[in-house]
């Protein structure tokens, strides 16, 4: 095949992007130089996090390019190699998503093995989501058993990780929020202990009924009255870990939450962000565990699937519209 299709963004977006800030381009597939792969993309992620390269801001990431495709996580098969250790035919993950056919330096893949889970998996429960979930929760806010976990977002790839692995590891309860009545029910399966839908009412009364005895842990996904009720809750010492905050993404004023952050001071709380690559250290302990939770049917992930490269912005649309259980993909 000699056409490769590729997202570029067209215009910055102005709040919520729309499909106009997007455009399908052809291009040719590329031919690889020495040292480099083209990889055929089969499976690419789709994050919240992309909103904010979005804009033309000084991040700790560079911002995407206008007139040129966007990236991120992708998954697939080696089809040209001029890189010694890679060959046609192996499975590779990397970070030029947004486009059919990549080409990159082979030092940016890596190998993974498609045996060992499904493909898909390792751009969700078995990839960064995991991850990010696995490392927020025992390294950013430091999980001990016993004590009751707040995750926000929680029906999301990396929320509805955090109340699995706070489960196995002991917590004495999970609470998770999340934005349909489905999506609560579905976290009553995975074992959260409580949910609630955050459309039903004041988030800080919902989390007052469903945690009576406070909060110790609070994974934060939302930000805002999420971040703001979680204050309200957390006992003496607690933790949080901040994650992300996909409720001011696409705003354009500053958020009116969180209005107590003097609470901070009296209970010795510990707000701490993170991001997911300064724990890389975790990531061999990490596949171990996972993979053995995978195996032993200790945990559960969910996908939501879109197809066609051409339809990748729709699915990041509806990721930050909350239209995703669990990890939203596109299938290249």
């Amino acid at each position: 095949m000699s056409t490769n299709r590729e997202i570029h963004l067209a215009s910055r977006p102005q709040g919520w992007p729309t499909a106009e800030n997007f455009r399908l381009v052809e291009t040719e597939v590329p031919t690889p130089g020495a040292g480099q792969i083209v990889v055929r993309n089969r499976f690419m992620s789709v994050d919240p996090y992309m909103r904010g390269r979005m804009n033309d801001v000084k991040s700790y990431v560079p911002p995407f390019a206008l007139d040129a495709p966007l990236d991120g996580g992708a998954l697939g098969e080696v089809v040209a190699s001029e890189a010694e250790g890679f060959e046609p035919g192996d499975t590779v993950l990397h970070g030029l998503g947004w486009r059919e056919y990549a080409l990159l330096d082979a030092k940016a893949a890596r190998k993974v093995d498609p045996d060992l889970a499904p493909a898909s998996a390792y751009l969700s429960v078995l990839g960064m989501t995991g991850l990010t979930a696995y490392a927020g929760l025992l390294d950013v806010a430091e999980m001990k058993p016993g004590e009751t976990v707040f995750v926000s977002g929680a029906a999301g790839a990396v929320g509805s990780m955090v109340g699995q692995i706070a489960k196995l590891r002991g917590a004495a309860r999970v609470v998770g929020s999340a934005g349909s009545p489905a999506k609560v029910e579905r976290l009553k399966a995975l074992g959260f202990d409580a949910a609630f839908d955050y459309h039903d009412g004041s988030v800080y009364e919902q989390l007052k009924a469903a945690a009576p005895d406070g909060v110790d842990v609070y994974f934060d996904n939302v930000g805002s009255d999420h971040l703001e009720a979680a204050i309200g809750a957390m006992n003496l010492h607690g933790r949080a870990a901040i994650c992300g905050m996909i409720a001011q993404y696409n705003s354009t004023e500053p958020p009116a939450a969180p209005r107590n952050l003097a609470l901070v001071i009296g209970k010795r709380l510990t707000l701490r962000g993170f991001l997911v690559g300064d724990h890389g250290h975790l990531r061999e302990q990490f596949v171990q565990e996972m993979a053995g939770w995978l195996r032993d049917g200790r945990i559960s992930y969910d996908e939501t699937v879109v197809d066609g490269i051409e339809n990748a912005p729709q699915a990041f649309l509806g990721v930050l519209r909350g239209e995703n259980l669990g990890k939203m993909l596109v299938r290249v």
